[in-house]
């Protein structure tokens, strides 16, 4: 009996991840727009120009 509930168990695992679809990130990632009332430091205004820049490379993104 326990063979049985362990191949299922194994079958229903292996079967769990063929829906899982592996992608750039570009399906959920997108630019940062702050507003012109956001206050930001210099060291966030240098992540969002990376974090814009690369997404502009990797996903195609335009200003």
């Amino acid at each position: 009996m326990w063979v049985r509930m362990m191949m299922l168990a194994w079958l229903a695992g292996s079967l769990a991840g063929c829906g899982i679809k592996v992608g750039t990130g570009c399906d959920w990632a997108e630019p940062i727009r702050p507003s012109r009332a956001d206050q930001l430091t210099p060291g966030t205004q240098r992540q969002i120009l990376v974090h814009n820049e690369t997404g502009a490379k990797i996903c195609g993104w335009q200003p």
